[in-house]
């Protein structure tokens, strides 16, 4: 494949760079783009420099197989241009993910969807992929009817200039100055902050309302009922989430372990003692989503609550969208592959 990743610089696309090598993806030549700023940055690919070049719409002419992970407007400019010279994109934001037409795909859940594809295939927000991946073997067994879900966001979703700013943060603290603060409205070393994206008229932020538009696409059932709260903690790079279910008809906590134990992508880690559930610091750098707290919902018939926990910039990133990729590549372009 000759390849080319929009945003190369970022902290999703040297990711993105990296796991194209790890999981020795058929690249030819890979071609990396970013802004103006970053022109002739060099970035390493199997043991080679390769020069940062500028993102325009004729930067795709040859192009198999895009990655989009510059931010929605840039995808918006740039993605049309990538499709019309014949390339397939797969754009990390949030720019096409509800459009009519498009998949939004998680490889685990549907992804089937992938090839119906018309050149762009939407990957999902994080705190959706990991959900819906822990969620779909349950909802294959009984209906999901309801999903109440806390979030607790690492700063990697915000970018590379978040993490910096945390770990700036931490060095101020320990030195005793002041914890200067950019990117959020309050430090996040050492903090909670109940506010992720932008406020919505109905008090709920574009990031809660992203989980309940982008689950009910990817699993395919309009009927879902989901309330979320996004928090952002002072977290690298995982994700993790604290889910509540109600099913149409019961599932215990036995059987939801054995399902979980069998899914794809999943790796269950319950044992009801100190130590015996993920944490986002263990989960940092690893691919699977990590399930633990399993157990039934004293408050309702037929419900189920669990802990999630999955590293956002992998799983919730660029892994995803190189796994929708791998996945194109088992079905000949006529069949919307890439083979």
């Amino acid at each position: 494949m000759k390849v080319a990743i929009a945003g190369a610089t970022g902290a999703v696309g040297t990711d993105l760079i990296d796991l194209l090598e790890r999981l020795h993806f058929p690249v030819t030549s890979l071609k990396l783009l970013a802004s103006e700023r970053s022109v002739g940055k060099k970035l390493r690919f199997k043991g080679k420099e390769i020069a940062v070049e500028e993102l325009t719409h004729n930067s795709f002419e040859g192009i198999d197989l895009a990655f989009f992970s510059a931010g929605a407007s840039r995808s918006k400019e740039f993605g049309p241009a990538a499709v019309k010279a014949g390339a397939v994109v797969i754009d990390n934001s949030s720019a096409f993910r509800m459009d009519e037409g498009i998949p939004l795909v998680v490889p685990e859940v549907n992804g089937e969807h992938a090839f119906m594809h018309k050149g762009l295939i939407a990957n999902p927000n994080c705190t959706t992929i990991q959900m819906v991946v822990a969620l779909n073997p349950l909802h294959r067994k009984s209906p999901i009817k309801r999903i109440v879900v806390s979030t607790y966001q690492a700063v990697s979703g915000t970018g590379a200039m978040a993490l910096e700013e945390l770990k700036t943060q931490v060095k101020d603290w320990a030195a005793g100055n002041e914890m200067k603060h950019s990117i959020y409205p309050y430090p996040i070393a050492f903090n909670v902050i109940p506010h992720v994206d932008v406020f919505l008229e109905n008090g709920y932020t574009k990031e809660e309302m992203k989980m309940v538009f982008e689950t009910r696409k990817i699993m395919s059932a309009p009927d879902i009922q989901v309330s979320a709260t996004c928090v952002r903690v002072p977290v690298f790079r995982a994700h993790s989430e604290a889910i509540n279910i109600e099913t149409e008809s019961k599932i215990t906590a036995a059987e939801a372990t054995e399902l979980l134990k069998k899914a794809p992508g999943v790796k269950v880690m319950d044992e009801r003692a100190p130590g015996g559930y993920p944490v986002p610091a263990e989960i940092a750098g690893r691919f699977e989503t990590y399930v633990g707290r399993i157990r039934e919902d004293i408050s309702v018939k037929n419900g189920l609550s669990l802990w999630v926990v999955a590293d956002q910039l992998y799983k919730g990133a660029a892994l995803n969208a190189v796994q929708i990729a791998e996945l194109l590549l088992t079905r000949p372009k006529n069949q919307g592959g890439l083979a």
